[in-house]
């Protein structure tokens, strides 16, 4: 009787793969298992168990497996359940969904080995059959037993080596190999201890006499007393040689001696020494009133979208419903969209909550993830994950509650690579197949969830008073078609904003200085021809940032030095046009020499933990005036900060998105959530050209309800969600005419079956990325159409495409529920 396994291969392939095993193979085998499988001609790859059978497959003889790589699952059965529906909803592989859901380190993958063929008769290098190259290749086989793909490159100073190394093969001077290369290593530190024979006071005074003429041996020992006197803590060694200002000659000598003995533990890269700082939270009416509301709504298992005014205490009521989950040994999801609130919170649940608090995003390497990863599947370490959406996909056992901060962020959703899901709603139906609560909370709800509780499918619960009885701010609109007239602006900030920082700073408070672009410019521009430098591989001009000199594209990294003269006409006259947070930082420099500016946008925060170092600056007030782009509006908590200005509210209501109200409206009200948190009264000032934009208007009296009226009607009109789901299809490839047909062909064959709820093609705002021209179709999907069967037939059709030869080079990319 033969025993097969289907197995998720981690490539962009829409099947399983089965697999042949052995009768004891097949005992130890279980779903959710590693293996590593052949896979095409040569190489080998890690493979997921997704099922156990007994059925031939009827295409194809199916393979042995390589070997088995855990002793028991690693995914859960949740997990490969939660794979699929991904897969399925939006329109991905498997293996997509895999690459994503587990550790880098946990995909092993084999790599070519290059040994010398010892069967081949001694090979004389003078040869002149050989090459230059293949001589370099060989001499290196003399001194050690094999090579590397990338070590032969870096030998020979190139990049593919494959056709030299291939030929090599061919006149069997070497053999080419695959080996698996396991990549993790645990941390181990080294610790000292006493040696047991000198445990007793007697051997001691023994060690100290055998001691008297080493000096620096006998130092060691004594601080070894005293640190082991302080605490009952393993020492370390590198902790006793810095106390003891030692050399490991020193140290070394103590171990040949038999005096202290070396031993090594393994320790978690990340580590959480926090303490519980605070035992008890007191809510006020209105958070308890919330509290009870959501408990209530357990019952009903819908979702509850969690309604509360910036500053109303959010951050409280979660505490007590996670409080509760872990009470019960359940664990608990705490998913935010961006790395940078993760700092906040993470120290005030850790008040409460100490080491029960783990941490995964992707500032974490590898390695650390891959530690997170285990602790959470064998319930070893913390209750409580907090993290981005690639938390999500972690293998929770026994999750209890799952909560979604700030979820109308549209961070939680991933655009590439694949899957492109959507972490708010796939966080919904994760809880469904854990049988968990879900909690949405906001200060303003995306369309689509307030939507769903007015049709009841979510359930709604509101917190619309701040915490303390605390002042909404007051925000005033400030009018730049009257300040520039009148010449009431000094650069980009007008009298009024300039008065309001010099008063707030004068009375010990900070501010908040909100631009959403980055850079010192956005472009720069010849006043005798008119000539705007672009970037070579992308249709966007190149962004001129100021403290490196560099002219920058934000797409694709292109970057040259700043220009004196005009690269067209050559005139000297150029001039940079528009401005981004690095500009604002400047002038800010001139117009309050004594103040201390910071900024916080992408360029200032790409290290690991250079989201803390700003934010533990701005709360500890070393730092005045933050200016930043939209990762300061999400969530943070500064007590401090009585005013921020938003230095051009225009730029985000004229994008070409039918979304751009919804999220001025947002981003508008969120940081304008930043300000006067405390018994104070905070201050908003949004400068713009179109005071009386509806939009504005709405944001100063946080008139949510009439918003989502009035966008609700429109998309209503317009055929938007949420009255029609959206599917996007993107056509790339380098060769425009290529695009182009393979757009036209794809959009025609859609409307056999679609009709007019197919959309384009049409070229985004910016048609090239890369050096790949992009087009788009849009499929509107009507809530009286069965998604399943459309879905259907969009694979379908791709199906037929791919099969045409000529359009196999023009990529597509399918994104369900783009943002």
């Amino acid at each position: 009787m033969n025993f097969y396994i289907d197995v998720i291969i981690p490539l962009a392939i829409n099947n399983t793969f089965t697999y042949v095993i052995s009768q004891e193979e097949y005992d130890l085998l279980q779903p959710g298992m590693r293996v590593a499988v052949p896979f095409g001609k040569s190489k080998i790859y890690t493979g997921i168990v997704a099922k156990i059978h007994q059925q031939h497959p009827e295409i194809y003889t199916p393979k042995f497996i390589e070997t088995i790589l855990d002793q028991s699952p690693i995914v859960s059965k949740i997990q490969l359940e939660f794979w699929n529906w991904i897969s399925s909803y939006y329109l991905c592989s498997l293996g997509e969904v895999m690459r994503a859901a587990l550790p880098g380190i946990f995909l092993l993958e084999s790599e070519t080995v290059i040994q010398r063929n010892n069967q081949h008769d001694a090979i004389d290098l003078t040869n002149h059959q050989l090459s230059d190259e293949q001589f370099l290749v060989l001499e290196a086989l003399q001194k050690q037993s094999h090579l590397k793909i990338k070590e032969v490159g870096q030998l020979l100073g190139k990049k593919n080596v494959l056709p030299i190394l291939q030929e090599m093969a061919q006149k069997k001077y070497i053999l080419l190999e695959q080996e698996i290369f396991e990549q993790y290593k645990p941390k181990l530190i080294k610790y000292m201890r006493l040696s047991e024979s000198y445990e007793n006071p007697q051997a001691m005074h023994v060690m100290l006499e055998e001691l008297g003429r080493a000096h620096k041996q006998k130092e060691i020992v004594m601080q070894f007393f005293t640190l082991k006197a302080q605490s009952n803590k393993p020492i370390s060694r590198k902790k006793l040689k810095e106390k003891a200002q030692a050399s490991d000659a020193s140290l070394n000598a103590l171990v040949d001696k038999g005096f202290l003995e070396e031993y090594t533990l393994q320790i978690d890269r990340v580590q959480n020494q926090s303490q519980i700082a605070q035992q008890t939270i007191d809510l006020s009416a209105e958070q308890q009133a919330a509290l009870n509301q959501i408990e209530a709504n357990y019952k009903s298992s819908k979702p509850i979208l969690f309604h509360g005014i910036t500053s109303s205490g959010k951050t409280e009521v979660y505490i007590k419903l996670i409080d509760k989950q872990i009470k019960k040994g359940k664990q608990v999801l705490f998913l935010v969209p961006e790395i940078a609130l993760t700092t906040q919170l993470i120290k005030r649940l850790e008040a409460y909550f100490g080491q029960e608090v783990m941490v995964y995003h992707s500032k974490y390497s590898q390695q650390e993830r891959f530690e997170t990863y285990l602790h959470i599947y064998n319930q070893t370490k913390g209750k409580i994950i907090v993290g981005t959406r690639s938390a999500l996909l972690l293998p929770f056992q026994d999750l209890g509650l799952i909560l979604v901060d700030e979820s109308h962020e549209n961070s939680f959703k991933q655009l590439n690579p694949a899957p492109r899901y959507h972490a708010r709603d796939a966080a919904v139906v994760l809880s469904h197949l854990c049988k968990a609560s879900i909690v949405l909370g906001t200060a303003t709800p995306s369309i689509e969830s307030y939507y769903n509780t007015q049709i009841d499918k979510y359930a709604l619960v509101n917190l619309k008073k701040r915490y303390g009885q605390v002042v909404p701010p007051e925000i005033h609109l400030i009018n730049l078609k009257e300040k520039y007239k009148r010449k009431q602006m000094k650069g980009h900030f007008s009298d009024v904003l300039t008065e309001a920082i010099e008063q707030t700073l004068l009375a010990g408070k900070q501010v908040i200085l909100f631009q959403n672009r980055r850079g010192y410019s956005p472009t720069l521009e010849c006043h005798t021809c008119g000539h705007s430098p672009h970037c070579p591989n992308c249709d966007v001009s190149l962004t001129f940032h100021k403290h490196n000199n560099s002219l920058r594209c934000h797409y694709c990294g292109y970057h040259i030095a700043m220009q004196k003269a005009c690269m067209a006409c050559g005139s000297s006259e150029v001039s940079t046009k528009g401005f981004g947070t690095e500009q604002i930082e400047t002038e800010l420099s001139t117009l309050l020499p004594k103040a201390r500016v910071a900024r916080m946008d992408l360029d200032t925060t790409r290290g690991k933990n250079a989201y803390d170092k700003i934010i533990d600056k701005f709360e500890q007030h070393s730092i005045d005036i933050l200016v930043g782009t939209q990762m300061l509006t999400k969530g943070l908590d500064f007590r401090n900060v009585d005013l921020v200005g938003v230095m051009n509210a225009d730029n985000l209501l004229n994008f070409p998105d039918f979304r751009a109200h919804e999220r001025s409206f947002q981003m508008l009200v969120q940081v304008a959530g930043r300000a006067g948190r405390t018994a104070k009264q905070g201050k908003v000032l949004i400068q713009t050209f179109n005071p009386h934009h509806q939009i504005l208007q709405q944001v100063t009296t946080n008139s949510y309800e009439d918003m989502f009226k009035e966008q609700v009607y429109e998309r209503k009109n317009f055929k938007y969600p949420p009255f029609y789901r959206l599917i996007k299809i993107t056509c790339k490839q380098r060769d425009y005419n290529a695009v182009e047909e393979a757009s036209l062909w794809l959009s025609e064959a859609l409307r056999q079956g679609l009709r007019d709820n197919v959309l384009g093609p049409e070229f985004p705002a910016v048609a090239r990325v890369r050096n790949e021209y992009r087009k788009n179709i849009i499929i509107k999907i009507p809530m009286n159409y069965s998604v399943k069967k459309t879905k259907d037939f969009i694979l379908k059709v791709k199906k037929s495409y791919e099969s045409i030869g000529k359009f196999r080079k023009v990529k597509l990319t399918i994104d369900v529920d783009p943002v």
